[in-house]
């Protein structure tokens, strides 16, 4: 029965993370920025605590958190950045403008493996596109997504996808250009 959906829900995946890869270059080669209202530095076991008000940026790479986790062990450019919030989000603009962003209890930014992991409440979403899950981790090297959903009940726990037809976003900016008109 959900045969059928299968190559559907694949061509979404692979068109979400194709555009992914399209913003990577540029903004991996930018420095990684961190603000923080605190700021605590263990320099003998290379980490770092970073509380209130955390924002990092990279290029167009944006992660908002309440607290940021730095685990700089490995060295220079193998960084792994565990961002939690009620939620922590993320957002990027693609090479040809597209915004993609993502919300999630916490998001796991791991800078060597090029990938951002969702965890607890996680939503990503593209254009028109937006995936739900317990779970997601996006690759943007292999230009692959997995979302997961939890253990629930009455499908509480499922991943969902959603597409919005190009009629109903056209008809939605219309009417928000004309609303704005109408001020």
């Amino acid at each position: 029965m959900y045969k059928p959906l299968i190559p559907l829900a694949t061509s979404l995946f692979l068109a979400i993370a194709s555009g992914a890869v399209l913003a990577s270059e540029d903004d991996f080669s930018q420095p990684i920025k961190i603000g923080s209202n605190t700021q605590f530095i263990d320099g003998k076991n290379k980490t770092a605590l970073y509380k209130e008000d955390v924002l990092i940026t990279q290029g167009s790479l944006l992660i908002e958190a309440d607290e940021v986790e730095v685990i700089a062990s490995e060295g220079s450019g193998r960084e792994i950045f565990i961002a939690r919030g009620k939620p922590a989000s993320y957002s990027q603009t693609l090479e040809d403008g597209t915004p993609v962003s993502a919300k999630a209890n916490e998001i796991r930014y791991e800078v060597i493996n090029r990938t951002i992991s969702l965890a607890g409440n996680a939503e990503l979403q593209q254009d028109t596109s937006k995936v739900q899950g317990d779970n997601i981790t996006f690759d943007m090297i292999t230009e692959q997504l997995l979302a997961t959903g939890g253990s629930g009940e009455d499908g509480e726990g499922r991943v969902t996808t959603v597409f919005t037809p190009e009629t109903i976003r056209k008809t939605s900016k219309k009417q928000d250009k004309d609303s704005e008109d109408n001020e």
